[in-house]
């Protein structure tokens, strides 16, 4: 029973008889070396050496040819054993003895080895895009390689002082906007954002990557008990549930993977546009209030303030 569980559907007499076999084989090949590293010796005429190393080198070479065959047979025999990845704990999963009913740890191997290949193929695909970008016209098609700018780095792993020059950056860029970096977990940024005295942002990041944001208003507490940076709880009031939503469009529409850093800017700029959250009309039916609610919508590209129905 035990050994059932150790090595599911594995033939253990096929697999001793296989590592005999293979021994057996690493023996063949070893007299066929020899056969060839004394060649034609110990004979007293040519036409004698030539006969007795050509006998023993093809005596060699069918017990090669035997072993292997044999070797062969008894690969198929051996069955599959079960395949162990180093997934930490979910390796126990593979001892669950109902596979057949509940095959979690078979699914959740054949997950991690499609999210490999999805992300070695992703990698492939943004090689060939780089490769056959965009030109804006016609007559930039001679300009030499030497005056093209240099891509960024495309890497999800950047240097942590990379990240706190560009956060810098754009901290001075906006007086009216003060951003507080933190890595409460590790290397992974943490943004805490304050517009003005009109609302507060939490900006989860991954390395440069932005991964997500929640919205507050300026009054409301942005820490837990324990005085970390609550990246879970929504805002209490409707008007900032919005813009969070808002917010989460924004990042999916701000994406330039190899320029990190301009994302993360253009994403900056897009929300500032906020700052006048309660003072600005909708551009479209010039209304303050819509619902109870002012215009919670910026344009992406022109900034312009609407209602969440005018905008469309």
């Amino acid at each position: 029973m035990a050994e059932g569980v150790l090595s599911p559907g594995v033939n253990l007499e096929a697999f001793s008889q296989a590592i005999a076999a293979i021994q057996a084989l690493r023996s063949s090949v070893t007299r066929v070396f020899d056969c060839l590293k004394d060649g034609m010796r110990n004979k007293e005429t040519l036409e004698g050496r030539e006969k007795s190393f050509v006998a023993c080198f093809q005596e060699s070479l069918h017990s090669v040819s035997r072993d292997l065959s044999e070797l062969e047979r008894l690969s198929n025999l051996v069955g599959k054993p079960s395949e162990n990845h180093p997934l930490h704990n979910s390796g126990l999963l593979s001892l669950d003895p109902v596979q057949d009913k509940t095959p979690l740890y078979s699914q959740l191997l054949q997950a991690y080895k499609w999210s490999n290949k999805l992300q070695y193929h992703a990698g492939l695909a943004s090689g060939l895009l780089n490769q056959q970008s965009l030109k804006r016209s016609a007559n930039q098609m001679g300009v030499s390689a030497k005056r093209r700018p240099k891509a960024q780095p495309t890497t999800l792993v950047l240097p942590p002082q990379y990240v706190d020059d560009v956060i810098s950056r754009i901290d001075r860029m906006f007086p009216e906007m003060s951003i507080h970096l933190s890595r409460p977990n590790g290397t992974s940024a943490m943004l805490l954002v304050t517009l003005g005295k009109v609302l507060k942002v939490i900006v989860v990041m991954r390395s440069l990557f932005i991964d997500r944001t929640i919205v507050k208003g300026y009054n409301e507490n942005v820490y837990t008990e324990d005085g970390k940076v609550d990246i879970w709880s929504k805002s209490n009031y409707q008007v900032f549930q919005k813009v969070t939503d808002h917010a989460t469009t924004a990042l999916l529409h701000y994406q330039l993977p190899q320029m990190p850093d301009v994302v993360v800017r253009s994403f900056m700029t897009w929300l500032r546009s906020y700052i006048k959250l309660f003072q600005a009309p909708c551009q479209r039916c010039g209304k303050f209030l819509q619902d109870g609610l002012p215009p919670t919508w910026r344009d992406f590209r022109t900034l312009e303030a609407f209602h969440d129905t005018c905008r469309q």
